[in-house]
């Protein structure tokens, strides 16, 4: 049986944004040094949002790219079928700066290992945060911990996260989690 369960949907989203934005600022005050990545393909709706928050709160522009990881991602020549890249846009160089990955769901830790691979093309920088709206706990196949969560999920391995935004196409944004 396939069931399907709303964990997060507006206003609730919007509050979420809000909070994640204000932690934003609290560790990286003006984003002097700072600059944002949204992980395509589905971080990146994510993480226009933040940015928009962002840029509404601090009266200024913050720094926002796109990084596709699809040919560092660890099973890419495992697959049956071969996986389509997205777009990266990176219009600014990482070297020495603090980097925001953003991402909509972590689960396994292995996309996020794969899209600090792919940074790596744009410089080192001097340090990296990893920014998720939903963190599936008791997943992860490689150590990896977001530093600012949306909402923390306790899944099966059988089951899955749906992130629907109206940038999609959606009527309106909810999250589910179904299986």
């Amino acid at each position: 049986m396939n069931q399907k369960r709303l964990i997060l949907s507006s206003p609730l989203l919007e509050i979420v944004i809000s909070r994640l934005s204000q932690e934003l600022i609290e560790n990286h005050q003006d984003f002097a040094n700072s600059v944002i990545l949204g992980m395509q393909p589905r971080g990146i709706y994510f993480a226009e949002r933040i940015v928009r928050e962002l840029c509404r709160i601090l009266q200024k522009d913050v720094p926002l790219g796109y990084l596709d990881a699809t040919f560092y991602r660890d099973d890419f020549r495992r697959r049956d079928s071969p996986l389509r890249p997205n777009t990266t846009h990176v219009p600014f160089l990482i070297e020495n700066k603090k980097v925001i990955l953003i991402d909509d769901v972590v689960a396994t830790g292995r996309m996020v290992r794969a899209a600090m691979d792919a940074m790596t093309a744009f410089g080192r920088p001097q340090s990296v945060e990893l920014l998720v709206l939903i963190d599936r706990r008791y997943n992860r196949d490689v150590p990896i911990t977001p530093d600012y969560t949306g909402k923390r999920v306790s899944t099966l391995e059988s089951q899955r996260v749906l992130v629907e935004w109206r940038e999609q196409g959606c009527e309106e944004d909810r999250i589910w989690l179904m299986g």
